[in-house]
Parts: structure tokens; sequence; C-alpha cells
């Protein structure tokens, strides 16, 4: 059978499924907010690791893709993406060599990002034996302490080093905030604080004569809120969002209020195995499919546990169904109401579909996801990014 166009009741299982019209729809939502917010939108494609759904965000309006380790961005310009940003800073001799197998592609624009000197020194090294001057941004960290160079002086002084070093273009700065309570009011706060100290950071940088024409900040628990508040007209200075996540969701962003239940693009697909018990049946995918993010930073929400237990994802159209005993290969979906008429009991053979905790994790334990419309299987998508040694044919 030709697997597209197949109905969907005839892929083995466990899957990873993604329901079209949903991904679609979040695609036109992030495009529709970034636009009248009056910046560039680049999202960033480690939820979906897909050159084919990256295509669809780049037709969509997005002005490029952002990856987060340098590896990842060798299937995207492979699949012929043209415009790519490499989030995390990188070092060392291996990581260069990839910068350079990157940079020997006709018509692709990398930019890289550093948060130290010695990162930068690497670049430029490789952008001098090429001849050319590799676009840079300094990576500030506004408080989410990860990577990321503090913001102002400390910024400035690092800047001004970089912005002297041959063989690299600084072209600005690159924030991705992180923290804060899963609340819309704390998430406005956050966006608010970062953007602050991305543009001052920006302003300081200009007004010593170093290159800022790049600002960008975002992150998927911010994006509305970021929007927003560029709508306004403030914060001149950020140019460009990259939020990742919201173009799928999953539990993680619908129990952060990020994302509403019905924007959550993919589902895993599993079979009924066994309903030998009254209180559960057993279905045929565990944390080798799903993963094995609990979400325990939301443990104080009243709903978090059922029997001692966290879930590892929501039953679609069956809130009387709780995932909440995961294995390897198998889990546990128990029945929440203690009697439970006949016709709500599952059956042998019976298929789920549920929306996982962290679709990240979901879609890169698979080689292949199914988009879906209609019953039937529409495209499948290759997770190229899945494997960092992904074959580079530039």
């Amino acid at each position: 059978m030709n697997e597209e166009r197949m109905p969907v009741s005839a892929i083995e299982t466990p899957a990873v499924i993604i329901y079209m019209d949903v991904l679609e729809a979040n695609i036109a939502r992030m495009s529709q907010l970034a636009r009248k917010a009056g910046v560039r939108l680049r999202p960033h494609t480690k939820i979906h690791e897909s050159p084919e759904i990256a295509k669809l965000q780049i037709a969509g309006g997005a002005c490029g893709i952002e990856v987060g380790a340098i590896e990842r961005a060798l299937c995207m310009a492979d699949a012929g993406i043209d415009d790519i940003l490499i989030a995390h800073p990188f070092y060392g001799e291996h990581k260069l060599a990839v910068l350079r197998r990157l940079l020997d592609k006709p018509g692709l624009r990398i930019t890289v990002t550093a948060d130290m000197i010695e990162q930068a020194e690497g670049i430029s090294r490789a952008g001098e034996e090429l001849g050319r001057r590799i676009p840079l941004l300094l990576k500030v960290d506004t408080g989410g302490g990860r990577f990321g160079v503090p913001p102002g002086e400390p910024a400035l002084q690092l800047a001004g080093r970089i912005s002297q070093l041959g063989g690299i273009a600084f072209q600005g700065i690159y924030v991705h905030e992180m923290g804060g309570k899963p609340t819309p009011e704390a998430m406005e706060q956050l966006a608010k604080e970062t953007m602050t100290l991305a543009s001052q950071t920006a302003r300081l940088l200009l007004k010593e004569g170093i290159p800022c024409g790049h600002v960008s900040v975002g992150a998927s628990p911010t994006f509305r809120a970021t929007c927003a508040l560029l709508k306004e007209r403030q914060f001149p200075e950020i140019t460009e969002i990259h939020p990742g996540h919201c173009v799928i969701g999953d539990m993680w962003h619908v129990r952060g209020r990020v994302s509403a239940p019905d924007a959550c693009a993919a589902a895993v697909l599993c079979t009924v195995m066994s309903t030998a018990s009254p209180t559960h049946v057993v279905i045929d995918a565990g944390y080798k499919t799903f993963g094995a993010d609990s979400l325990i930073q939301f443990r104080d929400l009243p709903d978090f546990f059922r029997q001692g237990k966290p879930s590892f994802g929501s039953v679609q159209g069956r809130q009387d169904l709780w995932p909440g005993k995961v294995s390897a290969e198998t889990a546990c979906v128990q029945y929440m109401e203690q009697s439970i008429p006949p016709e709500k009991r599952l059956r042998l053979g019976d298929r789920l579909e549920i929306i996982p905790n962290n679709a990240t994790l979901a879609i890169r334990l698979q080689e292949r996801i199914y988009g879906v419309r209609n019953g039937k299987v529409e495209r499948i998508f290759v997770v190229a990014g899945r494997d960092e040694r992904t074959p580079f044919r530039g």
C-alpha cells in the first residue's frame, strides 16, 4: 500500500502523527503575529527536526530557520534551505569542520553565535582560510543561566574584541529568555525584561560604533507577549524573534499555559494490547516512544498526580483516561472512574491518540512522522535532524 493517502488506521503503531490542519494553523498564526509586530520570524526547528516542516514555515512567512547544535544544520542545508542561524555557540576542530562544510554550500547564508572570545577566534580562522567574513552574533544571557555573556558592559567589552577579528562580520546580539512562572502575567513580565536588557545592550554597542543591526529575542512561552509589546512599537531595536515549540505544541506548553490543547499538532498513535485488568489497559508505546519527561516542574499543580504518579500525556477525546504508568515499550492507561459503563471501556485493538508531554522527545525518537488530514495520511515527514551525522551532499 502507498503510505501516502492510506488511512490512519493502517499506520503501524506506535507512531507519531501530525494533524496537518493544526500545524498549518499554528504556522499561519506565528507568521501573522510576527508580521503585525514588525519583526522577522526565524523559527527554531528543534521541535520537529524536519526540513519539510521547516520549508512549510518558510513558505508561511519565516525569513529562515534556526537550529541548536551546528550539526543540525547539515540536513537543512542539504534540503535546500538557504538561511540558517546556529543558535548554540560551539568550539573545537570537529565543530569547525562542520562549519567549513556548510560554508562550502553555494548560496547558503550561515550565521553563528559565540559567547567567548575563544569560540570566535576559531570561527575567525575558518573565515580567513576561506577568504570570507562569517556573520556572527554575540549571545547575551538575560537571566536564563545557560549560554551567554551578561548584558551591558560585559557584552560591550566582548563585542568590541570579537568585532576586531578577521574573517568575522559582527552582526549584533542574540537572546533566548528562559524561566518564569507558567502564567500569562509572568511571561509578559519576562518578555518585557528581556527586551529591555537586549535593547539597552544594543544601544550601548551602537554608541561605541559596534554594528548591531540584528537583535533577536524570543521563546515559545513569551512569543505572544513579545509580539504584543512589539506591536505597540516598544523596543524598536528588536529585529527578529525565534520561537520553536509553539509550531507543534505539547502538554508541557498546555500546562505552562502557552498553548491551548487544540493547538497541539502532534500525537502518539498507539494500540491497546491488553484489557485483562478492570482498572487499566496496556498500550504498545512506552518511554522509547514518548520520551521520559514527566513535567515534574509542574508538580505543584492540583491535578498533577494520580495515585502517586504523573501522566505522560493526554488522551485525545478521553478526559476520563489517565496515562500514568510508563515502561520502556508499553504503558498503562487507567480508567479514572471507579464504575465504567461498558460503552466507555476500551477494547483490544482500539487505537488511542495521546498528546505527549514533550513533543521534541517523541518526534526525535522517530525516523519519520505522518502528516494526517481527514483520516488519511497526506504526507510523510522525515525526521532528518535526529542524526547529527546526517550526510551532507553540498
